[in-house]
Formats: structure tokens, sequence, C-alpha cells
């Protein structure tokens, strides 16, 4: 057995390697937008950013990242012209397992509710290994979504 530990140590440290380099994937914003996005790290971290605190099932946490509504704005909806079309559109957040939420435009757009929702890079000023959506005000964070690799408009 003594000898097929190096081997099984090297195996283990290539699996977290490339669990590791399949989190740095690009974040697709694809849909009913006019310009689909697929952004890395680097690009959703040049972004602007906001801090919201919320409470969820460790307590209270920071986080911090780009709203939602930044990265929806530069991907830019499609509509129908001459109305309000754009609230019949939700937004599907899904993470890495599979695990999806979703949002009504209303909710984030701030000319109606305008609620700060972000895709957080940082946690209580330590960076996150994934994106993560954080919905301020959900209970017990029921629509947070860790390792975010995909954004859809409907």
């Amino acid at each position: 057995m003594v000898g097929r530990w190096p081997a099984l140590c090297l195996v283990a440290l290539l699996s977290v390697a490339t669990a590791r380099a399949a989190d740095d994937g690009p974040l697709a914003i694809t849909g009913e937008v006019a310009h689909p996005q697929s952004l890395t790290r680097a690009a959703l971290d040049a972004l602007p950013t906001v801090q919201v605190t919320v409470t969820d099932r460790t307590g209270p946490a920071t986080y911090r990242g780009p709203l939602l509504r930044t990265l929806l704005d530069r991907a830019a909806l499609v509509d129908q012209p001459g109305g309000r079309t754009f609230l019949r559109h939700t937004v599907l957040v899904r993470g890495r397992d599979g695990y999806a939420v979703a949002l009504a435009v209303a909710e984030i757009d701030p000319r109606f509710e305008g609620k700060a929702v972000i895709v957080a890079s940082a946690r209580d000023g330590a960076p996150l290994d994934a994106p993560r959506l954080v919905v301020p005000g959900d209970l017990k964070a029921g629509r947070s979504v860790r390792d975010v690799v995909a954004i859809e408009v409907r």
C-alpha cells in the first residue's frame, strides 16, 4: 500500500487542479439579449461593484460584486417596440451544479423595485472561488446561487 500512496496523492492533486480550472470558465449571458456575453472572472472583476449585506445560513455576510442589472444592461434586453414589454422578461440564473432560480426583471429594474441583486466575487473581503448570485431580502438565502455559470433572459 505504501507504494501506491504517492500515486494516489498525485491523482487527488490533479483532480483538485482540474476542478479549480473548471471554476475559471466564463459566465454566459444568453437568451433575449442583443449582445450575448461570455464573461471571464477578470471581466466581472473589472465592472463597477456594490456591497450588500445579507443573512444566510451562517449569519450576516457582506458580499461585493457587480449588479445583475449592470450585466443585463451590457447584454441589452430585446423588446417589442412601443410598450413596457420588458416587464414580461424573467432571468434564469444557473449554477454549475444545475441549481437555478428565476427573477422578474421588474425586481432589479430601478424604475420598479430596484433590488440590488449582485453577482458577487467576494464575501467579507475574501475572494470567492466562483461568482455567486446574492438576492438581498430573501429569507434563508433561497435564491442564492453558488458557482454561477449561466444567466438566461427569457
